[in-house]
């Protein structure tokens, strides 16, 4: 198994326009928006790991925010088509698997999606 490495500029600069613009608070409290870039590595973190939402690394933004993201990508089908950009048809293959382990897991009240490292597909060449 290959370890995780988060996303090259090329492979950034191919799904970036995949993803929604996130608009700015117009209240000045809170905290300012993560990145979504380096949430989009977070959610690739825990995919390619198998981990729980919890254990993901400080380099990233909370685990709450990528979880978050990760929840209205998916239900809007831009993980889909950003999986689809950085992995081909593998891609496909690793979002039916996902999506097949969100129902499961949601169905027995568990909070994780776990995707078995082994089944995680090489990225394509930029």
């Amino acid at each position: 198994m290959k370890p995780y490495r988060d996303m090259s500029d090329e492979e950034w600069q191919m799904v970036a326009p995949l993803l929604p613009e996130l608009r700015p608070r117009t209240e000045l409290r809170g905290r300012p928006l993560a990145n979504t870039r380096a949430v989009l590595n977070g959610v690739l973190w825990v995919m390619y790991s198998g981990a729980s939402w919890s254990t993901l690394p400080r380099k990233y933004p909370s685990y709450q925010t990528c979880h978050r993201r990760f929840k209205a990508w998916h239900e809007s089908g831009v993980l889909l088509r950003v999986m689809s950009q950085l992995f081909g048809p593998a891609g496909e293959s690793l979002y039916a698997l996902m999506t097949s382990r969100m129902r499961v897991s949601a169905e027995l009240g568990l909070g994780n999606v776990e995707i078995q490292p082994e089944n995680m597909p090489e990225r394509r060449a930029a």
